[in-house]
């Protein structure tokens, strides 16, 4: 309860000083606790300030304003539209699948933010307006290779995880500040902070200042005019320990670092009150950083090693499903569209024109071509998505080790060609009770190696729960713009049912609905039969996903590998 408890504190500190605090970084995929967190967030969000959604599409001219072409067509004068900031100022907008912002984006929501205005020149137009907002960034990415822009996530002062909050913890808080009493006397605040991100390895200079804006807050939200130790520690945990780069060390005590002859000859302490202050000080900034470490990031090492060789992930593959695109692929014609969402086709633009100029002219108007907002057409492109291929790995009973290992060559020869195909592999496994993914989306092969060295195996066989994990984590590769491929290695003999129970019977038809509803969402499949013999119920299973069936007793690597890349 304590992880919703800080995230509802989050909200509240968000609605209360948007600008302020620039925001929140949410780290959860789409479903009833984030839209329970977005809720808690409305309903502490004054009335009178707006909360809007930026949608993914939006152009320039949406998000920052500019020249109304429609509007100016029609009226023969410059029309000026309000952009999204503007509208938003004073409120929180909202960015879902922030993982995906273009470069372009993220540096115009950061100048925002810096400013407070939005200064709109283009189109003949120089207009600013006020756009004192904070920004919720909805990051829905799988695993590390994708996350909001680091420059971005930055001027943002609190980042939340909720991608392990249960259902029914998403419930409404009435304390979530846990609030003690607060020493009202606390001294050099801005300094501890300081230490205290120097010991957790917070780089940039605005962590210690978020988190001192972030404590005047929360001592402001419980009635207070100056912050306390409680509310500085909080503000610790709360914006320095989600930035974490280290662990921190314990520091050496103060009578460790006095030299052997300076501690002869000292015998009695100055009855001066600095030494009091400055051990004081180090308790506090020594509380600081634990409350911090309870809020360090998960697998905070294993995400260090992996930072250095994180690859920037292409929106664009070569052997994925055909997909419009506004600026660049290949051209398919023109359709009526708005030239600054896409590519002006002007020689289709004049064609569609053309035949209405003897009624548009009037008399006494000069000649010339009269185009109409309606006239005005854009190209068409095409291009190719990215592919992941997910494998849903059968990691049960005796043949476990050995499916296990055929999927780690297969996994580790596709990833060898990823690099010019420009794809993704991901790998989950399902034993036991559930299914649990291994390796999220990536194209690193050196990360998937050690992601797979670990691979568990044994236990009953949930082909259920597997096959509703490919589901859902494919549903998430195609909301963020790739072509999902679940490949499943199976021998079809399920017998752990959706909730847990053993049972052949019931297991089979939980596995039949669950196919039933993968091919439902359209996702690409291929189901290879390990079994020594082919196997009717995983030939059923196939049938009921829309997959192509593939009996591959004694598949190695290198032929599980062609069998895919020869279904896809």
């Amino acid at each position: 309860m304590t992880t919703w408890a800080d995230a509802v504190l989050v909200a509240r500190l968000a609605a209360a000083d948007p600008h302020g605090v620039g925001g929140v970084v949410v780290r959860a995929g789409a479903g009833p606790v984030r839209e329970a967190w977005l809720a808690a967030l409305r309903v502490a969000l004054p009335s009178d300030r707006p909360m809007r959604r930026m949608p993914g599409s939006i152009t320039d001219a949406r998000l920052l304003g500019g020249l109304d072409l429609p509007a100016t067509l029609a009226a023969g004068r410059p029309v000026a539209e309000t952009g999204l900031l503007a509208e938003t100022d004073g409120g929180l907008l909202v960015v879902p699948m922030a993982e995906r912002l273009s470069p372009g984006q993220a540096a115009r929501l950061a100048a925002i933010l810096d400013t407070g205005t939005v200064r709109v020149e283009r189109d003949g137009l120089g207009r600013c307006h006020p756009a004192r907002l904070g920004v919720i960034l909805l990051d829905e990415g799988q695993g590390d290779d994708e996350a909001v822009p680091d420059a971005l996530a930055d001027r943002l002062a609190l980042h939340i995880d909720l991608t392990d909050v249960p259902w029914r913890d998403a419930v409404p808080v009435d304390d979530p500040s846990h609030a003690e009493a607060s020493d009202p006397g606390a001294e050099d605040v801005l300094g501890a902070l300081c230490r205290a991100a120097d010991a957790l390895g917070v780089v940039s200079l605005r962590g210690p200042l978020l988190a001192a804006r972030v404590a005047r807050l929360l001592a402001r939200l419980e009635g207070r005019a100056v912050p306390g130790e409680n509310d500085t520690i909080r503000a610790a945990r709360l914006v320095l320990g989600p930035r974490a780069t280290r662990m921190p060390t314990a520091e050496p005590t103060p009578e460790a670092a006095v030299p052997e002859e300076s501690a002869r000859e000292e015998t009695t302490p100055e009855p001066d009150t600095p030494t009091e202050h400055e051990e004081t000080s180090a308790s506090l900034d020594q509380r600081m950083v634990e409350a911090a470490r309870s809020a360090l990031p998960r697998d905070l090492l294993a995400g260090l090693i992996a930072a250095g060789a994180r690859p920037r992930q292409p929106r664009a593959g070569k052997a994925g499903a055909a997909a419009a695109s506004p600026r660049a692929g290949r051209p398919l014609g023109a359709r009526a569209g708005d030239p600054r969402q896409g590519r002006l086709s002007l020689v289709d633009t004049l064609r569609a024109a053309a035949p209405w100029q003897r009624l548009r002219r009037t008399a006494g108007e000069p000649q010339g071509i009269r185009i109409r907002p309606e006239d005005l057409r854009v190209t068409r492109f095409v291009q190719r998505t990215q592919t992941t291929t997910i494998f849903a790995v059968d990691a049960s009973g005796s043949a476990a080790l050995e499916r296990l290992a055929e999927a780690k060559g297969a996994v580790e020869l596709l990833l060898a060609e990823a690099y010019t195909r420009r794809d993704r592999v991901a790998v989950l496994a399902f034993r036991g009770l559930g299914a649990e993914l291994i390796l999220p989306p990536t194209r690193a092969l050196a990360r998937a190696r050690r992601g797979l060295s670990a691979l568990p195996g044994g236990g009953g066989t949930p082909l259920a729960a597997g096959l509703d994990a490919a589901a859902a984590l494919a549903r998430s590769v195609h909301r963020g713009g790739g072509t999902p491929v679940v490949v499943v290695l199976t021998d079809g003999r399920a017998n752990i049912t959706r909730a847990g129970a053993a049972g052949r019977t019931q297991a089979g038809a939980d596995a039949l609905a669950a196919a039933t509803a993968l091919r439902a969402d359209g996702v690409r499949a291929i189901l290879i039969d390990t079994a020594a013999r082919p196997q009717d119920t995983a030939r059923r299973i196939a049938e009921a996903m829309g997959a192509r069936y593939l009996p591959l007793p004694y598949a190695d690597a290198g032929a599980m590998r062609a069998a895919i890349r020869a279904a896809t």
